[in-house]
């Protein structure tokens, strides 16, 4: 029964619905209004501004050619049609279209859609509009979306933007276009790798050198002084500026043929290895197809590197010379070519002098400059380059026996008043007690033993280079200030073993001579303040763990099986100073000359002003006849 009443209930809903659609409509009081037109690039009844898109991606004379005949092929193709009226050709030459950097006259018609101005526009492919899908697809629906809509079209594939069946369609051959370019730039990627691996380096132009009928480099002798002068001033002491400024004075013309010399432009002849004579490939490389951005090969890519390839400007060790100081003049050093000095006897045996603004050295140079005080005439190491690790010890009859006893160590007392120093990330910064007890003798020169792992510093002038101000005064009180480690710390931290993310602090000893002060820090009893997220794994030698502010300190192990050193290790100590007489005490011993890896026969001093001389005399000259 209820079954019935709901087929018959269905059955009136559907007899009503049918009803209505047999509406009959009333021509006296009823007007169909027809939709607008659709715009279709096939009328040629419709008033259109029309602009019209070239693009060739090279600059090659075959690309000039196909660019002209775009320009005029489309100019004739508007005029067979009536109704349109060319707004302008926008021609962009020798522009990628993976991206729309550079693109001026591409970005200028986008500018003039949107301001109203044009209708339709025409180009020959979708690889001449764009080869990036996202901006072809996303700048054609921007068009279509603009009130007048824009239409695109695209001449070799009959494709219109503004057809509903047509996205389909453009989105497959922006595809295509987008992966014609990347297949192109993986060829040339190969055909690199090739004339890399058979020994054919590319060498394209620069100052000081044109190429023969062969291809290779050979001195242009109009320009090589140039470039001479450039390494030889800057061997001299002048900055990359006043290079830059002098050659404009000169008149000196670039590779480009201008004269708008700049110090970035003086850096890239300094850098530049092929006026040595050698070649070295792939310092650059361009990971992404689509926006070209170069970037600075750091081991992704391979390299080689040629040497003696061709006649060279300057020498190979004024070039390396060169290439040291540009590298250190971002920690201000001014110095030339600064060399390791290590203390030979004395109570700083061994110990090494920090300059502070070098990079230069490598944890490897410091440890040989240290060894090399160990050795004897012969070259053979002494006995003294091992640290002892057991001491001998003679108790008299009535003695007390005090093995077993140890001195406590200082930081477990109150460390805040004693001297130490703390290594951050970039900074050192030695304690309110040290600073106050060098006193106005506030220049303090750095030095490091990588043999024992101990770190000095000592008070010096202000005439020495490699002195660093330790302290400053504020309120009437001398305080510390952070002293800059960006040149040395990774050198530093590589010596000590130390974790780079980590904050280390390491007690101090003082020693002292007629108000000559050093305190020296041994780095194997270093405090370190590891973040939470970064605490150690067991196998590290710094384990027992403790909150310390924001961070985690961590002990050296030895700290929880003992109190501090042996009583007569440190009695050792003591009286080993004790021995010590005013020659071998030391503390203001400048240290040896020590000379790390390959001596560099650089050009001498008197040379480089003769020819310097030389080349400036022609500013003299000028400045003569403009009187």
């Amino acid at each position: 029964m209820i079954d019935n009443e709901r087929r018959i209930q269905k059955q009136q809903e559907k007899e009503r619905t049918r009803r209505r659609m047999r509406v009959e409509i009333d021509p006296e009081n009823y007007e169909y209004i027809p939709a607008k037109k659709p715009i279709d690039y096939y009328d040629n009844d419709i008033n259109q501004r029309v602009a019209i898109y070239v693009r060739v991606s090279t600059d090659d004379i075959r690309q000039t050619t196909s660019f002209e005949l775009q320009k005029k092929y489309y100019e004739d193709f508007v005029v067979r049609h009536p109704n349109w009226t060319l707004v302008k050709i926008y021609a962009d030459e020798g522009i990628s279209g993976t991206s729309l950097a550079h693109r001026d006259e591409f970005n200028r018609m986008i500018a003039d859609c949107r301001a109203g101005k044009i209708d339709l526009i025409i180009t020959k492919s979708v690889s001449r509009f764009a080869r990036n899908v996202m901006i072809c697809i996303g700048m054609v629906r921007e068009l279509s979306e603009l009130n007048p809509p824009v239409g695109v079209f695209f001449e070799s594939e009959c494709i219109f933007s503004l057809n509903e069946d047509s996205q389909m369609a453009l989105s497959f051959q922006a595809t295509m276009a987008e992966e014609e370019s990347h297949i192109r730039s993986r060829s040339m990627e190969t055909s690199l790798r090739m004339r890399l691996d058979n020994g054919i380096p590319l060498t394209p132009k620069l100052l000081g050198y044109t190429h023969d009928g062969e291809g290779n480099l050979i001195i242009n002798y109009d320009e090589a002084p140039t470039v001479k002068l450039a390494f030889y001033m800057y061997l001299y002491g002048y900055s990359t500026q006043q290079i830059a400024d002098i050659f404009i004075s000169l008149g000196r013309k670039s590779y480009l043929g201008n004269i708008k010399w700049t110090s970035s432009s003086i850096i890239q002849i300094l850098r530049n290895e092929r006026h040595c004579g050698d070649v070295l490939t792939r310092k650059t490389f361009t990971p992404n197809f689509r926006d070209h951005k170069s970037k600075k090969n750091r081991g992704e890519r391979p390299q080689s590197h040629y040497s003696n390839h061709h006649e060279a400007i300057i020498s190979r060790d004024d070039f390396i010379a060169v290439q040291q100081m540009l590298d250190n003049a971002k920690y201000k050093n001014k110095a030339f070519l600064p060399q390791l000095r290590v203390i030979e006897s004395g109570i700083l045996k061994g110990y090494v002098v920090i300059n502070p603004r070098w990079a230069g050295f490598s944890g490897e140079d410091y440890y040989r400059a240290a060894q090399s005080v160990y050795c004897d005439s012969n070259g053979e190491i002494t006995d003294d380059f091992e640290l002892p690790n057991e001491v001998e010890v003679a108790v008299n009859a009535g003695d007390f026996d005090l093995r077993g006893f140890e001195i406590a160590r200082s930081e477990l007392f109150d460390t805040n008043r004693q001297p130490h120093i703390t290594f951050s990330e970039k900074m050192l910064k030695l304690s309110t007690a040290c600073a106050r007890r060098y006193g106005k003798n506030s220049i303090v020169e750095l030095l490091v033993n990588p043999i024992s792992h101990r770190f000095a510093v000592r008070t010096t002038n202000s005439e020495n280079r490699s002195g660093v101000s330790c302290c400053t005064t504020s309120n009437g009180k001398l305080v510390p200030r952070q002293i800059p480690t960006t040149a040395f710390q990774k050198t530093l931290y590589s010596i000590f073993q130390w974790n780079v993310e980590c904050r280390y602090r390491i007690s101090g000893t003082l020693y002292e001579q007629d108000k000559e002060v050093v305190y020296i820090f041994d780095a194997n009893d270093a405090e370190a303040y590891y973040k939470p997220s970064n605490l150690p794994s067991e196998a590290l030698p710094a384990q027992p763990l403790m909150p310390s502010g924001k961070r985690v300190k961590a002990v050296p192990k030895e700290w929880t099986n003992c109190f501090g050193q042996q009583y007569y290790f440190h009695r050792q100590t003591l009286e080993e100073l004790e021995r010590q007489c005013e020659s071998d005490w030391k503390l203001r011993l400048e240290g040896q000359l020590f000379e790390t890896g390959k001596h560099l026969a650089v050009t001498s001093f008197e040379e480089l002003r003769s020819y310097i001389r030389r080349e400036l005399s022609e500013l003299s000259t000028m400045e003569e006849n403009n009187e």
